[in-house]
């Protein structure tokens, strides 16, 4: 049989002789920590994220400004829409000719107010007046060209002149609205119209206006009586 070996000898050192240099011993079982490479964060996205938040906060401070100066504008000014109507209508000549055709001659008063009291407005050249009767185009003249201050009220005189086509129908369908004293007449105006802001005019834009009349007569050096009338207008810009 063998015999087991003897078993090893230990021999305690004290930490002083173990460690001379050291104050303090090392920890059991110390071990170095493994060291990673450090890499700088990219900084792209951080960016990018700024420069966005540095713009929705310039965009809302933008339209915050301009709202505040838009509503004192419009508190200062107090823009109104301008009203047009016709007063009148006046029958110079209105003449049935032998081969079916028709002379007329109007004279129809408009009235424009402005009822604003630091906005004014300029009337174009460019502007038609027409009479119409049963889609047939009566007689057809201009507006005058002006400027209309604040707060103002102009009455135009406007002469319409035309010479249409009136058959049998028509004169038929005229005759029995002369007999009952009702004769529907509609009056079409268009005007290229300017917007002034103290001394500066804006932008142009057209104005439409379309009067539905209903007078008792057209006949010549005779007044006629407006009995009815509906006014609309439109603007376009």
């Amino acid at each position: 049989m063998y015999a087991s070996p003897p078993p090893p000898h230990y021999a305690m050192l004290d930490n002083n002789q173990y460690y001379p240099n050291s104050a303090y011993p090392p920890p059991a079982y110390h071990r170095k920590a493994p060291h990673y490479p450090y890499y700088r964060r990219n900084s792209c996205l951080s960016s990018c994220c700024r420069c966005i938040c540095c713009c929705f906060c310039f965009l809302f401070f933008l339209i915050f400004i301009l709202g505040i100066l838009f509503f004192s504008m419009y508190h200062f000014y107090d823009p109104k829409i301008p009203s047009y109507k016709v007063e009148g209508l006046t029958v110079k000549s209105f003449d049935i000719q032998p081969d079916f055709s028709l002379n007329t001659e109007f004279e129809v008063t408009v009235r424009a107010e402005n009822p604003n009291k630091n906005i004014g407005f300029i009337y174009g050249k460019d502007s038609t007046v027409d009479v119409m009767y049963s889609d047939t185009n009566l007689c057809s003249g201009k507006l005058p060209a002006f400027e209309q201050g604040h707060e103002n009220v102009t009455i135009m005189q406007v002469d319409l002149k035309g010479k249409s086509e009136f058959g049998s129908g028509l004169q038929q369908a005229f005759m029995n609205n002369r007999n009952s004293h009702k004769i529907p007449l509609l009056v079409k105006v268009k005007a290229p119209v300017s917007v002034v802001i103290g001394e500066i005019p804006l932008r142009e834009f057209k104005v439409y206006v379309n009067c539905s009349l209903l007078v008792d007569n057209l006949s010549p050096n005779k007044d006629s009586h407006i009995l009815s009338k509906e006014t609309t207008f439109n603007i376009v810009f």
